[in-house]
């Protein structure tokens, strides 16, 4: 069985400020850049210590990573793809990170199988997979959620009439906008 190449990430702050983590290097997979986290945990920075966060398609789990150094009560990764779900748990054990679970499997199946309450979400799906729809439909979220958004410019997503924006950010090639789910 050959091994994939991996690449490194660096987590921002927090407990492990500045570590730096391996993540497997698989076609599509896109850790959010170290500027665009700083951004985000900036916009979250009173809202992550002892919240119950959700990781849907995560991916490398940087963001679900992040939260945990920045003192996240609880964080749920969702992963497709089983060795990069096997990343995410040998990264996990390397931080003994033990208020953690990985799912190895489909993210919308499950969203629609646990309509579990958290108090921040985060929806990072691969681009051009149109997966960010049915992943935000599948949702079911208690006033005050937060939810964290990162999707391809010209996408066009239609949003829950009860989330209203709190922030948002737009390149050349991506957004990226934090909800909030009202009454």
């Amino acid at each position: 069985m050959s091994k994939l190449p991996t690449q490194q990430l660096r987590i921002i702050g927090g407990e492990w400020r500045s570590r730096r983590l391996r993540f497997v290097a698989v076609d599509g997979l896109r850790p959010t850049m170290d500027r665009v986290r700083e951004t985000i945990f900036n916009w979250l920075q009173f809202d992550v210590e002892g919240a119950r966060v959700l990781d849907a398609f995560a991916g490398s789990g940087a963001l679900g990573i992040e939260a945990l150094s920045r003192g996240a009560r609880e964080v749920v990764f969702l992963e497709k793809h089983p060795k990069v779900a096997l990343q995410i748990k040998d990264n996990l054990s390397v931080l003994n990170a033990l208020n953690a679970q990985v799912w190895a499997g489909d993210a919308l199946a499950w969203l629609q199988q646990n309509p579990q309450p958290f108090d921040l979400v985060f929806l990072d799906p691969p681009f051009g997979k149109q997966l960010l729809q049915p992943a935000i439909d599948a949702l079911t979220l208690l006033p005050g959620t937060l939810v964290y958004i990162e999707h391809e410019t010209a996408l066009q997503p239609t949003w829950p009439s009860h989330w209203q924006e709190r922030k948002s950010k737009t390149t050349k090639e991506f957004c990226f906008r934090l909800f909030i789910v009202s009454d």
